[in-house]
């Protein structure tokens, strides 16, 4: 989730989990996509109140990445 989160504060559009459906489906069918998702919404929303964000759009590069 947390790749996510830096993907779509950097500018991104859009961000896949790659290979992970896959993973879930092969391990445990659609019971195991359906947790895969649930997982992913779990951790993107908690880093997002980490981080003091209460939707997408207010992620912005500047509050992730540190630049001296």
């Amino acid at each position: 989730g947390t790749h996510v989160i830096k993907a779509l504060s950097a500018g991104a559009k859009a961000c896949s989990f790659g290979k992970a459906f896959l993973f879930s489906l092969g391990a445990g069918g659609q019971q195991g996509v359906e947790r895969l998702l649930e997982n992913m919404q779990k951790e993107i929303r908690r880093n997002m109140i980490l981080m003091g964000c209460k939707n997408i759009k207010d992620l912005d590069a500047s509050k992730i990445i540190f630049r001296k």
